[in-house]
């Protein structure tokens, strides 16, 4: 399988890496290295950084928790609360420095100390300004699909993860059932 950020956020791309949950789930975070290039094309870091077996067992651990946390039809438990809080606050971002360079003076950003723990924090930080926000949160009409996306359509009516894979299957079925009703 590909990878795929139909999500519409950062956080539910991340849940979109175990696929299939309807039938069991398909794991696409197979290891430190599929992580760590989900994590590059995410855009999260700048090219492959070394991932360990520790942060494998982090982001499922983390994706799991916003899946609950998102797509919990009562509140959500105070665990998962917790642990998209704690991976929120445990790689805070190093604060902006002045560089001097041709005689201006321009913002520079550091490279955090762990690229890992400071995707983890924004991935957190993105399923909190998510589950706080007026956004809905879906799972894929498609019975052969199960992703999760976030609707802003302003109706909240919005039925599958991408109108060009699912979306257009489903309307080519549609069609072909009547067309063959017809006959």
């Amino acid at each position: 399988m590909e990878w795929v950020f139909d999500g519409g956020r950062p956080c539910l791309d991340l849940v979109n890496t175990m696929r299939s949950r309807h039938e069991g789930g398909v794991e696409l975070l197979t290891g430190p290295d599929a992580l760590a290039e989900w994590l590059s094309l995410a855009g999260f870091t700048a090219g492959r950084v070394p991932v360990t077996a520790g942060n494998m067992l982090a982001a499922k651990a983390l994706r799991e928790a916003i899946d609950r946390v998102l797509l919990a039809d009562e509140l959500p438990g105070r665990m998962d609360i917790d642990l998209v809080n704690n991976a929120a606050a445990a790689a805070p971002a190093p604060p902006p420095r002045l560089a001097l360079d041709d005689g201006r003076l321009r913002r520079e950003m550091p490279a955090p100390k762990d690229p890992v723990a400071a995707a983890f924090a924004a991935l957190a930080a993105d399923a909190i300004d998510l589950a706080t926000s007026d956004a809905a949160v879906r799972v894929c009409a498609a019975d052969d699909c199960g992703l999760r996306f976030c609707d802003a359509s302003p109706r909240r009516n919005r039925q599958w993860c991408s109108m060009a894979r699912c979306g257009n299957r489903a309307k080519a079925r549609a069609h072909y059932a009547r067309t063959i009703s017809r006959d």
